[in-house]
Parts: C-alpha cells; structure tokens; sequence
C-alpha cells in the first residue's frame, strides 16, 4: 500500500504574515479556513509539488520557526535561487557540501558554488520564512532509479507531460510505430533517466 507524504505542517506566530509569505514565492492557496479565534487552516502548495504545507492558529504546539531542513526539488539551482531572490526573499548563495552527500546541519561544510561535478540532489541554497522555518533548495536533474512517480499510472496530468515531451524529443511526429519509440522513452524517465538518457535508450530499442 502506498504511504504518500501529503501534507508538512509549519508552526508559525502570525499566520496572515506567513500566507503573504509563501503567496509571494508563488505556492498555490488550497484552503483558508476560520472555525473561531482559536483555529484557522491554511494550506499551500509549492509549484509542482505532490506535498502541501499548513500552518494557522491551533494546529501545532511546536515553537514557531522550530521546522527547519525542509527541502523543495528544483531543476535549476541558481535559476531557483536568482528566482527567489528577485522576489525579496532572503536565500542564501548557492553551495555544496564539503562531505558530497548530503548537506551537514546549520551552515557547517558549506562551499561556495554549485556542486564542480554539477551532480544531481548536490547543490543547494537555504531561505527562511518570517518565523524562521528553514527550507532548502536541493538540485535533482536526474532521479535515481526507483524515485519517480509511484502513481505514474494513474497520474493523467504527468502521463500528458511526458507524452508531449517524448514528442519534442523523437522529432518526428509522423512516423509510423513512434509508439515504440515513446514507450522505451516514458519508462526510462520514470526509473529517473534524465531526457537525454531516455532519448538514447528509446532509439537503441526502437527497430530501425
């Protein structure tokens, strides 16, 4: 049985300050709910994400900005971080982890830069909410095997991405049996090939 993480929640001291926040970073609104003065509902999404966030009045006991080293899956680090910091947001540059595996705690082992080697889940950059609540930035260009989408089959709206990115990548729209050629392709993606990888597997298993 599937064990989908679908929501984190944050402990935050003024919610409306938070849900200015986290709208201005562009994370979706899914609720905004008021039962009385001691409970409120909020819930956001960041773009692309599976998971939802909710924060509000009485639905934590922790300590505001006790949540830290919660991290969001970008494309493009310094994209991400260039984004996030034209919008006010104070991130950190972009770093690597003298260790290179994962990130150490707080600021230790940090090095300037994206990772040298540019691998995937290995570069990072940090920001903070109002409150404090720490998220991280991790790059992930190319999923291990294994870690890609385990309601793929059933997922409409990723199946129609990927169909309409093996038709950019196979470049030829009108050839007969392309679906020999999608299928090799869709199922390298989803065992984290990057689009490259997939393109190459899809063409060594396609008839020519």
């Amino acid at each position: 049985m599937d064990q989908k993480l679908e929501v984190i929640v944050i402990p935050v001291s003024d919610v409306d300050r938070a849900k200015d926040f986290y709208k201005r970073l562009g994370w979706r609104e899914d609720a905004d709910f008021v039962t009385g003065p001691d409970f409120r509902v909020i819930q956001v999404t960041p773009p692309g994400s599976p998971c939802s966030v909710i924060f509000g009045t009485g639905v934590t006991s922790a300590r505001p900005g006790s949540a830290q080293d919660l991290v969001l899956a970008v494309d493009d680090i310094e994209a991400a971080q260039s984004g996030l910091l034209g919008l006010g947001v104070d991130i950190s540059d972009v770093y690597h982890d003298a260790g290179g595996i994962f990130y150490h705690a707080g600021t230790a082992a940090r090095v300037p830069g994206p990772d040298p080697e540019r691998r995937t889940y290995a570069s990072y950059a940090a920001f903070a909410d109002p409150d404090g609540n720490g998220w991280v930035l991790q790059e992930v260009t190319t999923r291990l095997p294994g870690r890609l989408w385990s309601d793929f089959g059933t997922d409409v709206a990723v199946l129609a991405d990927l169909l309409g990115e093996a038709e950019q990548r196979h470049g030829r729209p009108d050839e007969a049996g392309k679906w020999n050629w999608y299928a090799p392709y869709i199922a390298a993606r989803r065992l984290g090939r990057s689009p490259e990888e997939a393109a190459r597997e899809a063409s060594a298993a396609t008839p020519a």
